[in-house]
């Protein structure tokens, strides 16, 4: 079963759809052993790993490499943040043939106009693109597409540009019109209020997907009530490998030997665990075993 497929079929089954952020392959792998439903391989993120600001500098694919990376060492679906899909109809036509291409499961693209900035940004760029252009967008996503799961995610950022409950709620049943296949409604306000008042009024049939960062101390059984179908905790891993790293660097700057420090890492058989390094060690002693058979080695 391919991974967007399996996608569909939580979005369908599951009360909601827990997803967690990261960075690059190795904190995706431990986003899936610690059993999340997907990986978001957010834009803020990755940016972030390459000491960059969040604001359209990197390219298509820059992202789509880190993207693909996950999806190979992962086993869970990969939902791909592509900002505002790095053009027009004929980029997003792009991006979706290479995204599907590298086994991702699904793309989210925001409506904001290019180059964007990240929304959580004070005094940020939040213009909005016209709802023409974006529906545009999104019915070449629609047409491009080659495997019928392949979700397209549109990512309302109505809320955030002060256009009010009214645009959003509006766009989203265009974006729905147009083959979106999810809404992600995006808010920067402390309180979950306006996001549970979208939900409630908003009468389209696809899921609603929220991302929590600003009103982090929201339940899960109240996204529930909410019929919202997926969470995203799209940059929690980021900052705590953030405050980590910097913890041990003031710790390791101030002691007379590294092992005053060593409680504050991870032993490095954790880490080959994750590399799966042990099975590599077998692989090898499977071959080495056939090449002595063979009379290759004595």
């Amino acid at each position: 079963m391919l991974k967007s497929e399996i996608l569909r079929e939580k979005l369908q089954n599951k009360s909601l759809v827990q997803v967690v952020g990261a960075y690059d392959a190795l904190s995706a792998k431990l986003v899936e052993t610690h059993g999340f439903d997907a990986v978001w391989a957010g834009s803020f993120a990755i940016s972030a790993t390459h000491a960059l600001p969040d604001a359209s500098i990197l390219t298509m694919t820059e992202f789509l490499n880190v993207a693909s990376n996950m999806a190979e060492t992962c086993n869970i679906s990969i939902i791909a943040d592509c900002d505002t899909g790095y053009g027009g109809p004929s980029n997003v036509a792009r991006l979706v043939k290479k995204y599907e291409n590298a086994g991702v499961a699904a793309i989210s693209i925001e409506d904001k106009i290019f180059p964007k900035e990240n929304s959580l940004l004070d005094n940020g760029k939040n213009e909005l693109l016209p709802e023409k252009e974006f529906v545009a967008k999104i019915l070449a996503a629609k047409q491009a597409k080659q495997n019928k799961d392949f979700m397209i995610i549109a990512r309302i950022e109505a809320l955030i540009s002060g256009k009010g409950m009214k645009e959003a709620i509006q766009r989203a049943s265009a974006y729905e019109r147009a083959g979106a296949d999810a809404i992600l409604i995006h808010s920067k306000q402390k309180s979950p209020d306006e996001i549970f008042d979208f939900a409630d009024n908003w009468k389209g049939s696809i899921p609603v997907i929220v991302i929590p960062t600003t009103y982090d101390s929201v339940k899960i059984s109240d996204l529930i009530s909410h019929n919202i179908k997926m969470v995203i905790y799209a940059n929690q891993t980021l900052r705590a490998s953030h405050a980590s790293m910097l913890k041990l660097l003031n710790e390791m700057y101030l002691a007379e030997k590294i092992s005053d420090v060593k409680q504050d890492m991870s032993k490095m058989e954790d880490i080959f665990r994750l590399q799966e390094m042990y099975e590599h060690k077998s692989r090898e002693g499977k071959i080495e075993e056939e090449l002595k058979k063979m009379g290759y080695i004595n």
